[in-house]
């Protein structure tokens, strides 16, 4: 009588080859989706510059902090939470305003990112959160 099915070892050499491969793609898939979730951010912050910009035209040259932003309908409250593994601040000073997005971990962006009146990203100025090197510089 002859058995049939798949043995033991058969099994084990399967197992062996998808464990490895799983090796291989997962931190690939994790660095797209920091990749992704930083250009998102990025794209967030560009958001609130457009928001700053009608902002400070129809409030007498004054800027707005993210609950301004949103009553104003500039923003949507998203931007009170956290949006795709990042959270956005605005700080408001007389003539200045600085937006930032803060990575909630480092699995969900390698960098954090913030902006001022002159509408430029940057990496942020602490260097662990920002490429060697960059901290402070415009995001190219």
């Amino acid at each position: 009588m002859r058995n049939e099915g798949f043995s033991l070892l058969e099994l084990l050499i399967v197992v062996a080859i998808i464990l490895i491969i799983a090796t291989i793609a997962i931190p690939s898939l994790l660095r797209s989706r920091q990749s992704a979730q930083e250009s998102s951010a990025v794209a967030h912050l560009r958001t609130m510059n457009t928001a700053e910009v009608t902002y400070i035209s129809s409030n007498q040259g004054s800027y707005g902090d993210i609950p301004s932003l949103i009553t104003q309908g500039l923003l949507d409250a998203r931007f009170t939470a956290s949006i795709s593994g990042y959270n956005y601040t605005v700080i408001v000073s007389t003539g200045d305003y600085t937006a930032s997005a803060t990575a909630v971990s480092s699995n969900a962006g390698r960098f954090d990112f913030y902006t001022k009146p002159d509408y430029i990203i940057r990496y942020s100025t602490d260097p662990t959160r920002a490429p060697t090197g960059q901290s402070g510089a415009p995001v190219q």
